[in-house]
């Protein structure tokens, strides 16, 4: 089963790159989603988040306030460090039983929509990476219009993940997303065209 690590940054349109290729029939693992499930999956972290980052983050009724918890880790690099180094191993884990489960029912390959593939180290494990860029003007802009995010907080979250430039390095694809749609589809085709004849 090949495995293919799809990437980029916030704002670059990786997710509009991943539902083309969920379009298509494909499998695709979604990591923010993985993210966003290890929280009721496992209990003990936002026990944890409780205790290391306080009482301000949940509600009365004791629900996890997950938009001013990310302004605040992003915010402080320190503290978005120290959440990740502990909900990252759960996310892997995750990732790791549905890459089995579908290498188990003979997928021929499989798509890791992970927007921190690289600064995590998953991509060692991925066959290979497609990377998803687009300028810095085009990612602010694209946050701006979809967020409600000053600048500052959209600085904070693009400074948090490596830059769109270096990830460059380890992408075997590029897709340059900075155009019309239509030329993003292409550029997927293309490469889907490339990947059949590994599988």
């Amino acid at each position: 089963m090949l495995k293919i690590g799809l990437t980029g940054g916030i704002g670059s349109g990786k997710s509009t790159v991943s539902a083309f290729i969920k379009g298509l029939g494909l499998p695709v693992i979604d990591a923010d989603k993985i993210a966003r499930e290890v929280l009721d999956i496992y209990p003990e972290i936002l026990s944890w988040v409780r205790k290391e980052f306080g009482d301000g983050f949940f509600d009365w009724r004791g629900n996890f306030l997950r938009k001013q918890f990310g302004s605040y880790i992003f915010k402080y690099q320190k503290e978005r460090i120290k959440y990740e180094q502990k909900i990252i191993p759960y996310i892997k884990m995750e990732i790791n039983k549905e890459l089995e489960k579908y290498n188990k029912s003979n997928s021929k390959l499989v798509f890791l929509d992970a927007p921190t593939l690289i600064e995590n180290n998953m991509h060692p494990d991925m066959d290979f990476v497609i990377l998803v860029w687009t300028d810095k003007n085009t990612q602010i802009k694209r946050i701006r219009d979809r967020d409600a995010l000053s600048t500052a907080e959209i600085m904070a979250r693009i400074n948090s993940q490596l830059a769109l430039e270096e990830k460059k390095q380890y992408a075997d694809f590029i897709i340059d997303n900075t155009g019309e749609i239509y030329s993003t589809k292409t550029q997927v085709g293309d490469i889907l065209e490339i990947l059949k004849m590994y599988n």
